[in-house]
């Protein structure tokens, strides 16, 4: 049976339990009659459709709250327990991997270090990769003692751009040496999990702007730009508030032509000024020195101790020595060009998509703080075009520096919503025609 708009019953059944869904788990608990008007449907509908979810355990009861002049209202909710999530975030270190309930529980965690020197495409070799995930993947189910086949999917934050193929996600990560990876192929042949579990590849600058979008600080603005600042830097862009925002290879806008060269190959992109890697990389250059054989991470701690001592607690603070303020002076001015390449990025984001919000994020982006964020702000005012310029907020990330992994996690839910809370089924065996096994016999050795 077809309606007039030509969506079949089920297509209309399926998109109303999503809009139960999504309303129960952004606003929940919630009432029956709070519903109603929350999702637009009828209260035959909602009481339908509640009925559904309740009998497959999606939503459960959670209390109840006084009505006026009548019987208390019987307040629903999202089962937790009702189905799990993998998130992955392949990073800069690391390969992350996380196993949450539908709350965002975390119930298990696991971590598989990358190589910590040497060419980053050795420290990213695909097969390693894929093995942290085969054997990320297995422990935290082992641990969690969660069944495969409870999971709504596994969502993964990759360095790169996504393509969708006939044979799944395939990652092109030019500065990792990843040309045309088929990592979903190679993670169903590879890790052990049932067919229908799906897997969402996606940029983790995308899996961030997921995660601060719901959950974090990009929370109730109709659009915003989410930074990630690591090693490198990227961007999502997000004109709806419950879609998924679109990766931008933000990094590798072009700052100043024939400029430095980038680790994509490029000259003058923003990620050879304004990335962790780079900005360490001109501090060495200037005359820092950062700690011997420190990571990227370590190693920035030490330049904002040059940089700030007072809030390091250095004795540069009390007036200790020339060469502790010759050091700070060097590191003061390298972050003050970072800043401003930094700014001058944010104004093209800003003119191109003049959005209301941006937000910036990464383990980077967190560790330079408010503090540096004030002057990539004021660079940003500047550079940017007046009227979206002022109407654009610029704050930093709430959900700390493992938002990649949430936003990973979020990517099977958001499927699992969209289809009305159903999980993929296994395509059913359909015999071949009898011509068909003929022919190959009469080919056959």
């Amino acid at each position: 049976m077809h309606a007039k708009s030509g969506r079949t019953v089920r297509d209309l059944r399926r998109e109303n339990r999503t809009a139960v869904l999504r309303r129960l788990y952004f606003d929940g608990p919630m009432s029956r009659l709070a519903l109603g008007p929350a999702t637009g449907l009828s209260s035959g509908s909602i009481s339908n459709v509640v009925a559904e979810l309740v009998a497959e355990g999606l939503v459960e009861e959670a209390g109840s709250v006084d009505s006026a002049g009548g019987r208390p209202r019987t307040l629903l909710r999202i089962a937790p327990g009702s189905g799990c999530m993998i998130g992955v975030d392949i990073g800069e270190t690391r390969v992350r991997i996380e196993l949450f309930d539908l709350a965002l529980t975390e119930l298990a965690r696991t971590e598989r270090p990358l190589a910590p020197s040497g060419p980053r495409t050795a420290r990213y070799e695909v097969a390693v990769v894929v093995d942290h995930l085969r054997d990320g993947i297995a422990e935290v189910l082992g641990t969690a003692g969660v069944s495969a086949e409870r999971l709504l999917g596994v969502g993964i934050g990759v360095p790169g751009i996504v393509e969708r193929t006939a044979r799944g996600a395939v990652v092109h990560g030019q500065t990792i040496g990843w040309d045309a990876v088929p990592l979903e192929r190679l993670l169903r042949e590879t890790v052990d999990l049932p067919a229908e579990v799906p897997y969402r590849i996606e940029n983790g600058a995308k899996t961030l702007g997921q995660a601060e979008m719901w959950f974090g600080a990009g929370r109730g603005a109709r659009s915003a730009v989410v930074v990630l600042f690591g090693s490198g830097v990227g961007a999502c862009v997000v004109t709806d508030p419950l879609g998924s925002g679109r990766a931008l290879e933000w990094g590798h806008l072009t700052v100043r032509v024939r400029g430095r060269r980038c680790r994509c190959g490029a000259q003058g992109c923003l990620e050879a000024y304004a990335g962790a890697e780079a900005l360490l990389e001109r501090w060495r250059e200037a005359g820092g020195e950062p700690p011997a054989g420190a990571d990227e991470e370590t190693a920035l701690t030490a330049m904002l101790g040059a940089a700030y001592p007072a809030a390091a607690g250095r004795p540069e603070a009390t007036g200790g020595g020339t060469d502790g303020a010759a050091a700070g002076a060097v590191a003061l001015s390298v972050l003050d060009e970072t800043a401003e390449y930094l700014g001058a990025g944010l104004a093209d984001l800003i003119n191109l998509f003049q959005p209301e919000r941006i937000l910036v994020g990464g383990w980077a982006g967190l560790q330079l703080g408010s503090r540096f964020l004030g002057a990539v702000t004021a660079y940003a005012r500047a550079y940017a075009l007046r009227h979206p310029g002022d109407r654009t907020e610029i704050a930093l990330g709430t959900l700390g520096p493992e938002a990649v992994t949430v936003g990973a996690g979020l990517l099977p839910l958001v499927d699992f919503f969209a289809q009305g809370g159903r999980r993929p089924e296994r395509a059913p065996s359909v015999p071949a025609p009898a011509w068909q096994t003929a022919l190959r016999d009469r080919v056959s050795p």
